[in-house]
């Protein structure tokens, strides 16, 4: 597997060049009426876009029927996983040979078959953590209240007075790639990890699975924290600092 077809955890874990041109997006998104409103955007309002970004990339992906060996094996190892602090889950897995796995404010969490092939069930139960993590700590809010204050689209939605606008794939190509495809800084990282072992932790689960999930990534990036890599803790760093709170 080449570096081009290493791509991790979204939103956050490490993120390959060119992804998001590989989503072919249109149709109808809500966005709210002018900068102020999306500056306050309440957490019902993050989880509709959402569910509407998820439904957009579910129907451009191969999804596993619930008979294939990947759907079992996900549904097996999820079981019991349906909620977590109030935010109802959903899982799916896309057939590609990709590492990969995203999650987003709506409770859709998606693996790449590729991610399940490469790590064991509780090292995939550490990257569920992980990523509702970051929508628990109102990293996912944050990026879209961003996305719209600052867009072509808001400004769009603004100058019209509607609530709603019908966007460009360019348009929502652009939205997705700052909501869900952008890199995290290594704060968010570091708070999403520090959930992730909590969850585990009261689920019962072996917490050593995430330093392990992350020298994997780690072993498989090459060990470099550079390039593309280079706004995040590396994979290294992370396991050590998991590794200390084990203890």
């Amino acid at each position: 597997m080449n570096r081009r077809q290493f791509i991790a955890f979204l939103p956050g874990l490490m993120l390959a060049p060119g992804l998001a041109h590989g989503f072919k997006l249109g149709g109808l998104i809500e966005a709210a009426k002018d900068a102020g409103s999306a500056l306050t955007l309440s957490d019902e309002d993050v989880r509709r876009y959402a569910a509407q970004m998820a439904a957009h990339m579910d129907s451009q992906a191969n999804i596993a029927p619930p008979e294939h060996e990947y759907a079992k094996r996900l549904a097996a190892l999820t079981k019991g996983l349906e909620q977590d602090n109030g935010l109802n889950l959903n899982y799916k897995v896309y057939l590609t040979d990709e590492v990969n796995a995203f999650a987003m404010a709506d409770g859709t969490i998606r693996f790449y078959s590729g991610l399940l092939d490469m790590m064991s069930d509780d090292e995939i139960r550490y990257v569920i953590g992980h990523e509702i993590g970051h929508v628990h700590a109102g990293h996912t809010r944050a990026r879209m209240q961003t996305a719209l204050a600052t867009s072509a689209t808001q400004k769009a939605v603004a100058s019209s007075g509607t609530r709603a606008a019908a966007l460009a794939e360019s348009e929502l190509g652009d939205l997705i790639a700052k909501v869900v495809l952008a890199q995290h800084s290594q704060s968010n990282e570091r708070d999403a990890d520090d959930y992730a072992l909590a969850f585990m932790g009261r689920r019962g689960f072996d917490r050593r699975a995430a330093v392990s999930a992350l020298e994997k990534l780690d072993k498989l990036s090459g060990g470099g924290g550079g390039g593309w890599l280079s706004t995040h803790p590396s994979p290294r760093e992370r396991a050590e600092r998991m590794r200390t709170q084990l203890v």
